[in-house]
């Protein structure tokens, strides 16, 4: 038996699920959003709680696919009532972010400034040096902040570059450093 599958999901005020065969569907202040149960799954709404359970635990593909219809359920619901945020932080002298429009403009030491355009459901903020990537689906947060973090990741020697908030980056010693120590 799965530990997560067998976890109720709560659903929050403002959010309605709605079960139409292996169909869910979320609807909140957020957004809407659907689901498409794989076979062998079921979900059932009792007392504000979503229950997911599956028909035979014995089958592998329906033991793998459990726990994760339960996440991905649970995640939909938590985007369309509350969202989903990550936040990247720019490190580096003369490096910085600004919005121009829904786009993303980076000046990070190229010859030229990048743009990020975002997916529909993303939106980006920029605030001190700091980008704030949110919206609705966990998945398209994540890339989006991914894609952005990608364009310039921090380098091990400075520590310069795009991070998340929060991240450590391991550090080397330069060559300086080297050749003082191997006297």
């Amino acid at each position: 038996m799965s530990k997560i599958g067998k976890l109720p999901i709560t659903i929050g005020n403002g959010v309605t699920v709605t079960v139409n065969g292996q169909d869910v569907a979320v609807s909140g202040p957020k957004g809407n959003g659907n689901l498409s149960l794989p076979e062998g799954i079921s979900v059932a709404i009792q007392e504000g709680k979503v229950l997911v359970t599956a028909k035979d635990l014995e089958d592998r593909k329906i033991k793998a696919m459990y726990g994760l219809t339960r996440a991905n359920l649970a995640n939909l619901i938590k985007g369309m009532d509350t969202g989903f945020e990550k936040q990247l932080e720019i490190v580096g002298v003369g490096y910085r972010a600004q919005m121009q429009g829904t786009d993303l403009s980076l000046s990070l030491g190229f010859a030229h400034p990048v743009k990020f355009h975002p997916r529909s459901g993303v939106t980006v903020a920029v605030t001190d040096n700091v980008i704030s990537v949110s919206g609705s689906d966990r998945q398209f947060v994540g890339e989006a902040a991914a894609n952005i973090r990608k364009i310039k990741p921090p380098e091990p020697y400075k520590g310069k570059g795009i991070r998340y908030k929060g991240e450590r980056v391991r550090r080397k010693a330069g060559k300086a450093a080297k050749a003082a120590g191997a006297k």
